[in-house]
């Protein structure tokens, strides 16, 4: 069946399910760290969890159908899920990456990657020459669109077709716009990253991370690397972001609703120096997004005046919770200077405009008028 994306959350693309035949109608949590076969060569297609489980497979389904990709693999977080993809290079390789991107995947190229000889540029990516960058070593273009925290927007389809002239991997971390809202594999990319702690599970109580890919190529790499090293998501959590998913179509709806509404606010306070959404006429990305994606989101960044109103608004919310991580239910607002983005060097948050004086709002389903109130007393 060719469902639509509402209905898609909740059954993928198929018809009933390759394992459970109990008719229950919340997907079962097979909680067995094995499984035993009828005799040999006679197998129920199932050998061991770190391998495949059937809770994690049905979730696997339903990201592939969101995606519209070939395969999707979950894993134990969304940095594990980049940590394997970096697997499949090799010392010397080049990477082009986006220079604004969420901390812990710039610790971890600077770090873990740098360490393996894997060698990385960091451009904007929305607006500097991407192919000036292209060396005879370069790999892969590896981009977030919009950007954490800055809400920079680069073109799929234009950054695509420069992946392919020079067979290059297009990969895309499509977290904070979620497969509701954009599908980068049908732009043009071939890897696709989500942190499925985020939007994807939508209740801030569990992790996962994945890469839907559009090729039998990747696919089978990626699941080597994952039955190798064991990063694979347990079956408990596999459920519970089943059971996020199937909200997140009504969930990304009223979270954007709620963000317009806000930014509207924002763009009224004289306190307030920048608001930086995709979804305001005046974003640099805006006609951008129009074109590659069905919303803008519900993600949006701010700047006031000076740091020591920063800091008085994230000790003086009282519904708004000041906490790192973004996409669920709650409204959280974020310091990046010491919480997702503490590991970069002052010059290179300077670089991207993340100062003492951002502020990072994932806008929750709270009623609308509760959290304009708690954001006005904070002021």
């Amino acid at each position: 069946m060719n469902y639509k994306l509402a209905t898609k959350c909740l059954y993928s693309d198929k018809e009933g399910t390759s394992c459970d035949k109990s008719g229950a109608i919340s997907f079962p949590i097979y909680q067995s760290a094995t499984f035993a076969h009828p005799g040999v060569g006679n197998s129920t297609g199932y050998d061991y969890s770190r391998l495949q489980n059937p809770t994690r497979e049905h979730l696997e389904d339903i990201v592939c159908s969101l995606e519209s990709g070939y395969d999707a693999l979950a894993f134990s977080s969304g940095m594990a899920a980049i940590s394997a993809l970096m697997e499949i290079f090799s010392p010397g390789d080049h990477i082009i990456s986006g220079n604004d991107l969420y901390g812990g995947s710039i610790r971890l190229f600077d770090n873990i990657n740098h360490k393996n000889q894997i060698t990385f540029d960091y451009i904007d990516t929305g607006n500097d020459d991407i192919e000036s960058y292209i060396t005879p070593s370069t790999k892969a273009i590896y981009v977030e669109t919009p950007t954490n925290p800055m809400m920079n927007v680069t073109d799929i389809v234009k950054v695509a077709a420069i992946a392919k002239k020079h067979n290059l991997l297009f990969i895309v971390d499509n977290t904070f716009l979620s497969p509701y809202f954009q599908n980068p594999l049908v732009l043009g990319a071939d890897i696709v990253i989500h942190s499925g702690t985020k939007f994807l599970g939508g209740h801030n109580d569990t992790l996962a991370g994945f890469l839907v890919v559009n090729s039998a190529e990747l696919s089978e790499k990626l699941r080597f690397i994952i039955k190798t090293i064991g990063s694979g998501l347990a079956p408990f959590d596999s459920w519970l972001i089943l059971r996020g998913i199937k909200t997140l179509s009504i969930r990304m709806e009223r979270q954007q609703k709620n963000a317009i509404k806000i930014v509207a606010w924002l763009q009224t306070n004289e306190k307030v120096k920048n608001v930086y959404y995709p979804g305001l006429p005046d974003h640099p990305g805006y006609e951008i997004s129009k074109k590659q994606s069905r919303g803008f989101g519900s993600m949006l960044t701010f700047e006031v005046e000076t740091s020591d109103l920063a800091l008085k608004i994230l000790s003086s919310v009282q519904l708004i919770h000041f906490a790192e991580s973004l996409g669920g239910v709650e409204t959280l607002i974020t310091y990046p200077m010491t919480q997702t983005h503490a590991d970069l060097s002052q010059e290179k948050r300077e670089e991207t405009g993340i100062t003492p004086t951002i502020l990072r709002l994932s806008v929750g389903i709270e009623d609308i008028d509760d959290l304009i109130y708690d954001l006005s007393q904070a002021f």
